[in-house]
């Protein structure tokens, strides 16, 4: 039976956790994280042993999965100390809050035995799933194009409560990297990887709160020749629903929580969107339990798993490029 330990008790932790206690072959062993009152809730709440040091706990403890749920400025450091000891790894986006970083843990994860997801959970939600089948069957011809928006709310509280959420040391960035990366990665994913993008992130209603980004657009060229455009912010009154239109030669595919696709003799089909079930906010997807079990079926097999590093950095690279157009002097500071 595969063990997993859990490094960082944060709110995000108790998706995986909860994901965890779904799967009858996997035993939680460990949870660590560095503040104290975080770490004894979470080692009462599993009945498992609390470390304050994650190399501790490794040494110790030896999972055969770490469940990496750190602040973003962890996240490559962790999980390549992890890998570096035969230690699979599931990581919470992003991959890294620096592009050298990023491309440090690609490197360590090519030559690691140990296999590493990326929880970019989004990709398995029913109607991320159907358009990936779609598109792939050809039946709706070429895609011309895309758009998305990501129209949420935030506010000081939610920064307050976290400080590291909202400076470039530590969060790597602010709105890009830590709301609208799932439907960045997701326009990559199913339009086609970027060649170009062009864009401009600001801090339009949280200035004097967060040091980083709380709106942004992009526009993208596609290398299959397709252009989506993006935009997205944290000033929106409520936390609306993504949405993300991808149009082809047949066909608009178009997300709005389900999935609706009207085709060009006329005719409409509606793919639902499961319910979330777990314990987590909606904004987190319906989906975090979905990867984490295809994870641990995947344990045996050869090779990477599929959503690994090398494909986690393709919107860390879009995004950060964004942010080269946008703040060029911080970037050369901080990456």
């Amino acid at each position: 039976m595969p063990t997993a330990a859990i490094i960082g008790c944060g709110d995000i932790s108790t998706v995986h956790s909860g994901a965890l206690s779904t799967l009858d072959n996997v035993e939680l062993v460990a949870v660590c994280d560095i503040d104290p009152g975080r770490l004894e809730a979470a080692a009462a709440a599993h009945g498992v042993t609390g470390y304050a040091d994650y190399l501790d706990m490794l040494e110790q403890v030896r999972p055969d999965v770490v469940h990496v749920c750190t602040p973003h400025h962890l996240h490559a450091s962790v999980a390549a100390d992890c890998l570096e000891r035969g230690v699979n790894v599931i990581v919470e986006k992003p991959l890294a809050h620096t592009l050298e970083e990023g491309q440090r843990l690609i490197e360590v994860a090519e030559r690691s035995p140990a296999k590493i997801a990326v929880c970019f959970q989004n990709r398995y939600n029913a109607t991320s799933q159907a358009m990936r089948e779609l598109l792939d069957g050809g039946t709706l011809g070429q895609v011309v194009g895309a758009s998305a928006t990501v129209m949420w709310h935030r506010d000081g509280g939610y920064y307050r409560s976290r400080p590291w959420r909202g400076t470039w040391a530590e969060g790597g960035g602010g709105l890009m990297m830590n709301q609208a990366i799932h439907t960045v990665d997701l326009l990559q994913w199913l339009v086609g990887d970027v060649a170009k993008v062009e864009g401009r992130a600001s801090t339009r209603a949280l200035a004097g709160v967060i040091e980083v980004e709380d709106t942004a657009e992009f526009v993208a060229e596609h290398v299959n020749g397709a252009r989506s455009v993006f935009y997205a912010t944290l000033a929106n009154a409520v936390n609306a629903p993504v949405t993300l239109d991808i149009v082809t030669e047949k066909a608009v595919l178009s997300l709005r929580g389900d999935l609706t696709v009207t085709h060009a003799d006329g005719t409409v089909e509606v793919i639902p969107e499961r319910v979330a079930d777990t314990g987590g906010r909606s904004y987190w997807g319906v989906s975090h339990e979905l990867l984490i079990a295809d994870f641990y079926a995947r344990l045996g097999d050869q090779g990477k798993f599929w959503i690994d590093p090398a494909e986690a950095g393709k919107s860390l690279r879009i995004i950060k490029d964004i942010y080269a157009q946008s703040y060029p002097e911080m970037l050369e500071r901080v990456g």
